[in-house]
């Protein structure tokens, strides 16, 4: 498949968030750059001032029932890029992100792209999570939405958008844009809170990311796996 997006700065960036107030004028702040056609924050529910926060640094504001999937779905049926950035609300845009999306979109072959993993505290455990998130993109174009997935408007439609499932809406999605050309990653990292992490420990957020993802290719219900996933947000 060749690429078509035109050369223009014509993207989208979808943000859904709930109870992000800590984090959400951050993120928009890095993704303001001239250019970007708009930036799109789909508020699930938030109690406290995410939204006020978020229409203050210039956002256009949404509201859809709670559910990332359901969030980006909706946020994608406003949208009027013709590219969509998928950004969760506290991960951080590298400089000149939209010049590397458009560089990976305009090569020939590609279905979609995202950025390279890193988070927001240094530390060598957090160093070891990073290298084996960032071999596990390389090697199997599996890039998870913390890492900042885009793709054209029209590839997005085609492909079903995300999955209505309460977890691993991202690897879905990635999985049914692989029909349609190559997964390409950023030379340059988006960087997320490792506030998952430093809630439960290194070692045991991995081991639950990693049975969530072993009771997915073991076909268990979806349900079941969010609540393993809850039990990293304790």
């Amino acid at each position: 498949m060749t690429s078509t997006v035109r050369k223009t700065l014509d993207i989208s960036i979808i943000i859904p968030a709930l109870n992000e107030a800590g984090n959400i004028a951050r993120t928009l702040r890095a993704a303001a750059v001239p250019g970007i056609k708009e930036i799109i924050v789909v508020d699930g529910g938030s109690t406290d001032d995410t939204m006020t926060i978020a229409q203050d640094n210039g956002a256009i504001i949404h509201r859809s029932p709670a559910g990332r999937a359901r969030q980006m779905n909706h946020g994608a049926e406003a949208a009027r890029g013709g590219i969509f950035l998928f950004l969760h609300a506290d991960t951080l845009l590298p400089p000149d992100f939209q010049h590397h999306i458009m560089r990976i979109m305009r090569q020939p072959n590609t279905a979609a792209g995202a950025f390279r993993f890193a988070m927001d505290r240094r530390g060598r455990g957090n160093r070891l999570v990073e290298v084996g998130t960032n071999l596990r993109t390389r090697l199997l174009q599996l890039p998870y939405g913390d890492q900042a997935i885009f793709v054209s408007s029209v590839l997005f439609k085609k492909a079903g958008g995300y999955a209505s499932q309460p977890i691993l809406e991202d690897v879905l999605l990635i999985k049914a844009l692989k029909k349609y050309g190559r997964i390409r990653i950023a030379p340059v990292a988006a960087i997320t809170s490792d506030r998952r992490w430093q809630r439960l420990g290194l070692f045991k957020t991995t081991l639950i990311n990693q049975a969530i993802m072993a009771g997915y290719l073991l076909g268990l219900p979806p349900q079941l796996l969010k609540g393993w996933y809850r039990i990293g947000k304790k």
